[in-house]
């Protein structure tokens, strides 16, 4: 049984593993139906509940795809850590000028020149759903360790925490 301690330190956990990846996969259904991802930067900030944002253009196939099939997926690596994230839930377009100024980074210039005075700019609240991380121990010692655990034992290997969290 998961307490609210518990899920509350996995949920920091999770904001912690995902803020420290600067790309995440943003994975949306393509008007023909079929799944397409693209790179999109976190600028390492999430949301205290799990809830990403991604700047974009408003006129972006990425934002016809969203409103056609809100449901999305975001997933995160981080292979010298041996971290791996993957979230889901629902997308949409905000065009709010205050929480474009509040979430705007000098970094974003290199996408968006003009900065917020870009025509169109805009950005992605994916209000997530669920989500999966796995963060297993990146060291050759832990990897013995769990290696000569696994012999000694005749049990399976488990090297990675792997927690699947409910957020809605």
């Amino acid at each position: 049984m998961t307490t609210s301690s518990d899920r509350s330190d996995q949920i920091r956990k999770l904001r912690d593993m995902v803020k420290d990846i600067d790309y995440g996969m943003l994975t949306t259904i393509d008007t023909d139906g079929s799944l397409h991802s693209r790179p999109m930067a976190v600028n390492k900030q999430i949301e205290f509940d799990g809830d990403l944002w991604f700047f974009t253009y408003a006129d972006s196939h990425k934002v016809l795809e969203v409103q056609q099939h809100q449901q999305v997926n975001v997933s995160f690596s981080a292979p010298d850590r041996q971290q791996y994230v993957s979230m889901s839930g629902v997308a949409e377009l905000v065009r709010d000028r205050k929480r474009l100024e509040l979430m705007w980074q000098p970094d974003l210039k290199a996408w968006f020149p003009k900065g917020l005075e870009e025509p169109g700019i805009a950005l992605i609240k994916v209000n997530v759903n669920k989500a999966e991380y796995w963060d297993a121990p990146a060291g050759w010692v832990a990897k013995t360790i769990g290696l000569a655990k696994s012999i000694a034992t005749g049990e399976r290997a488990n090297p990675a925490d792997n927690v699947k969290l409910d957020l809605k």
